[in-house]
């Protein structure tokens, strides 16, 4: 299988790794106590924001947890951000966020849906650590 690893564009994958992990949290969202959208809402926001993410990537590659193909993506992706103004987060921030976003597209679109239901798992882990 050829898995782009090298030369996959991490833009379009940031763009659907944004929405297939929101997918992921909203059904987490949903699981919890939570009965109201609007606690729904605010819980999933907690997790999909680009503090959050940058926080969470920093984790799994301190961790150990990610493959070298997996930080190879990640790093090719924060590298190729680039941004004066992010909303609410700093630059730094943003381009682990957008290398988060890549991973997971790059996991969804190469169909290593194991592997990309074991990252998603652990990173609600550590956002729920961090999050309190």
């Amino acid at each position: 299988m050829d898995t782009g690893l090298r030369t996959a564009d991490t833009t379009a994958l940031a763009y659907i790794g944004d929405a297939v992990y929101e997918v992921y949290i909203r059904k987490h969202a949903i699981e919890g106590a939570h009965t109201k959208t609007s606690e729904i809402n605010d819980r999933a926001v907690s997790f999909v924001n680009a503090n959050s993410q940058a926080a969470c990537v920093r984790k799994l590659m301190s961790d150990g947890f990610l493959t070298e193909d997996e930080l190879v993506m990640v790093k090719r992706a924060r590298n190729r951000t680039n941004t004066a103004h992010p909303r609410g987060a700093t630059p730094t921030e943003y381009k682990l966020a957008t290398g988060f976003e890549a991973l997971i597209g790059w996991l969804y679109m190469t169909g290593m849906t194991e592997r990309l239901e074991e990252v998603v798992a652990q990173s609600i882990k550590i956002t729920e650590e961090i999050n309190g």
